[in-house]
């Protein structure tokens, strides 16, 4: 029986990458193709909404021919066996969901999901957008817009979620790069809290020396082998 008690799990585009994601900031990644300001940004979309419709209508088409890979099975069944994880995923793709976790917070939003900045409804969504799109609940065109997290905006939910960190016991990082705030700070914020830290990654990530324990290795080795030393009590 596992030591630990509250644990929570980050999980970055690393995770996703072997159900045939792009990540986003390596070599061949989607920054490396696409200009951030003119696709992730509030200013982009006030510019040229039809341009990042468009890049989220590809993203969308690519979310929905993935499944999740044993990585997520394995953080699935974790939190079957240890009640008290809660995954923080940085993912706006659905793979943690079609795995069977339910303690899940997306704090990059949802790339299946839309959002009327009218009337601030959301609605599950999975056809492509466009500026004469109506919403779903105020009929009006042209205000629904990808419910994901733009550069310059809060990340969701952080108040649950420093709440969560200040009272963990176990932090764990999965396949992140560690530089894009808030999300970075998570390990020093958990460490605080008396927390044992471990990154689980390709490669070690820019806040790697923060962590107490480090396994390197493709996510779908190293998590599985992770959750089952945690749930054996290793």
């Amino acid at each position: 029986m596992s030591a630990f008690r509250n644990i929570v799990v980050l999980t970055g585009a690393g995770l996703s990458a072997e159900s045939g994601l792009a990540t986003f900031r390596d070599p061949n990644g989607i920054w490396a193709k696409y200009d951030v300001e003119d696709v992730a940004t509030p200013e982009g979309f006030a510019r040229n909404p039809q341009l990042v419709h468009e890049f989220y209508n590809m993203r969308r088409r690519a979310h929905a021919g993935v499944t999740p890979n044993a990585a997520h099975a394995a953080l699935a069944r974790l939190e079957q066996h240890i009640p008290g994880t809660v995954i923080v995923t940085q993912n706006v793709d659905a793979l943690h969901e079609a795995a069977g976790s339910r303690n899940l917070i997306h704090m990059h939003g949802e790339a299946l999901k839309v959002w009327c900045i009218a009337c601030d409804a959301r609605h599950a969504w999975r056809d492509d957008l466009s500026t004469s799109t109506p919403c779903p609940s105020c009929t009006k065109p042209g205000g629904v817009r990808p419910d994901v997290v733009w550069f310059g905006e809060m990340p969701y939910h952080m108040e649950r979620i420093t709440r969560l960190l200040s009272n963990c016991d176990l932090f764990i990082s999965i396949g992140t790069s560690g530089n894009v705030y808030p999300a970075a700070g998570f390990v020093a914020a958990s460490r605080k809290s008396g927390a044992h830290t471990v990154e689980l990654n390709l490669e070690p990530s820019q806040g790697a020396s923060l962590f107490a324990k480090a396994i390197y290795g493709p996510a779908t080795a190293v998590v599985p082998a992770y959750v089952d030393r945690l749930i054996n009590g290793a």
